[in-house]
């Protein structure tokens, strides 16, 4: 958990506290003045939520201007991985000019260096001719001197002699200018070699500089890639982060709201704002043949055990009565109104724990025309004390404590010297709605001291409406759930 998440959770738990210490000012009131409520009174419920979601914008604010940076400073990385392997490519491709440049260098000293080297070979050549035409020279000049000393050598001979002298002068001349020009013709190539070489040094300087350059812009690239991967992954951290804050500031927002208790007028605020109206008609046989018909019109709400929607309420508030023996109903219709609404109710579900308590299931289409609130079944139903009784009918309500009975564990018994009345009169009685603190369903009174608890929408029986109850022997099934309730203990009857 970042340290972002940290803040966030420090103020939902700040908000908590500061709607724990709010005062009712109805109960600074006094115990001894009723106050007067409208028929819609006003809740006087903390703006808790509207802070949550005001915490909750900021955070995600900072979130989204965070991303937006990081998202930003990648980019801008981006553009200079971009900016930097263009510029490596170029140095890449100026290396490879380079290194094509030396290579023809390379031959060009090559070529150079084989000329000098048959250059080398003639010259040689050429001094040996020229060694050997001094050599015939001398030879000529003592041969001369021999006839000229002799005086014997003939006129002939002499100019013959004279001629050859002449020719290996001419001859060795020849040879020395064509040496001349061959030791200027290595000295040029020399002076090329040279400069060649020194090319060949600068570009082989060039080329180690181009190659430390394109290394240095290879590990640039690498940090690059790597800084680019750090941001990467940073994001897609910040962007997990903020699913995460977004999946569970939902989970904090209803682990807040579970645990701050509601006024009981914002509990019966919102009863009033939900109730459905249950409206029963119901005909049997009367005396002498006559038709006996009754009605009971009673308040009360939608309810979900996570998975299946009932309404709910107590027998006594049906036209049907568990006795023995029980009467046969010969029909049996009701509709669950809210304002112009009117859904009919297909069936009576009789709760498995106690019977009393009657479930009227709802179809899905059903609850959104109805568009009513749908209350949760209270998972903890002792995280607090106290409890808000709502009467249905009467339209009181009030706060009372309530106790465990180990004997009973599927009821709660509520303690009458703890009872604080808020509007009406306040006298629990059976049918009466009981809710957390937290504004869940914790039940519905069996009797004027206990009260029920509702785990699930498991029933004994069913009773299904209609015009015609005969076949079903309505009669025998109220008299068999009477007997249900006869066997418990006297204090639940």
């Amino acid at each position: 958990m970042n340290r972002t998440i940290l803040i966030v959770i420090c103020d939902f738990l700040l908000v908590s506290l500061l709607a724990f210490s709010t005062v009712d000012l109805n109960q600074a009131a006094g115990e001894g003045t009723a106050p007067v409520v409208k028929p819609d009174p006003a809740t006087n419920q903390p703006d808790a939520q509207r802070d949550l979601a005001g915490v909750m914008g900021l955070a995600l604010d900072d979130e989204r201007r965070e991303r937006n940076r990081l998202l930003g400073e990648l980019a801008q990385t981006r553009d200079t991985l971009g900016t930097t392997r263009e510029t490596l490519d170029r140095q890449q491709a100026a290396l490879s000019e380079r290194a094509q440049e030396i290579q023809v260098f390379q031959q060009q000293v090559a070529a150079k260096d084989q000329q000098a080297r048959r250059l080398q070979q003639e010259q040689t050549n050429l001094q040996r001719q020229y060694a050997a035409t001094q050599t015939n020279l001398q030879t000529a000049q003592r041969q001369l001197q021999s006839t000229l000393t002799d005086n014997q050598v003939s006129q002939s001979k002499l100019a013959a002699v004279e001629a050859e002298l002449r020719r290996q002068q001419e001859q060795a001349r020849t040879l020395e200018q064509g040496l001349n020009q061959l030791n200027q013709s290595n000295q040029v190539i020399q002076v090329e070699r040279q400069q060649l070489a020194s090319r060949l040094q600068v570009a082989e300087t060039e080329r180690r500089a181009a190659a430390d350059q394109a290394v240095r812009m290879q590990d640039e690239v690498k940090v690059v890639r790597e800084e680019k991967a750090r941001l990467t992954e940073h994001a897609e951290r910040l962007a997990e982060g903020v699913k995460y804050l977004a999946s569970t500031s939902g989970e904090l927002a209803r682990e807040i709201r579970d645990y701050r208790p509601l006024a009981p007028n914002t509990i019966f605020s919102e009863f009033v704002t939900n109730r459905v109206q249950a409206r029963f008609q119901g005909s049997r046989p009367g005396v002498l043949g006559i038709e006996a018909n009754k009605q009971r019109d009673t308040e009360t709400i939608l309810v979900t055990d996570g998975t299946n929607v009932c309404a709910l309420t107590h027998v006594d508030d049906t036209p049907l009565t568990l006795a023995t023996p029980g009467a046969d109903w010969a029909s049996l219709t009701g509709t669950l109104n809210r304002g112009t609404v009117r859904i009919p109710i297909q069936n009576l579900a009789f709760y498995q724990f106690d019977p009393r308590l009657v479930f009227l299931p709802l179809e899905a289409a059903d609850v959104r025309q109805l568009g009513a609130r749908v209350y949760q079944l209270a998972a903890d139903p002792f995280k607090f004390q106290d409890a808000v009784i709502v009467g249905a009918r009467e339209g009181y309500y009030g706060e009372c404590r309530f106790q465990i009975d180990l004997a009973t564990p599927q009821y709660v018994k509520m303690d009458r010297n703890f009872l604080k009345g808020i509007f009406g009169k306040f006298n629990p009685s059976r049918g009466d709605l009981v809710f957390s603190k937290t504004g869940e369903l914790l039940g519905v009174m069996a009797n004027s001291t206990y009260c029920v608890m509702i785990g699930n929408f498991n029933a004994v029986a069913n009773l299904r409406c209609g015009p015609d109850l005969r076949a079903q022997r309505p009669g025998e099934l109220l008299s068999r759930l009477h007997s249900l309730i006869t066997h418990q203990p006297f204090k639940l009857q």
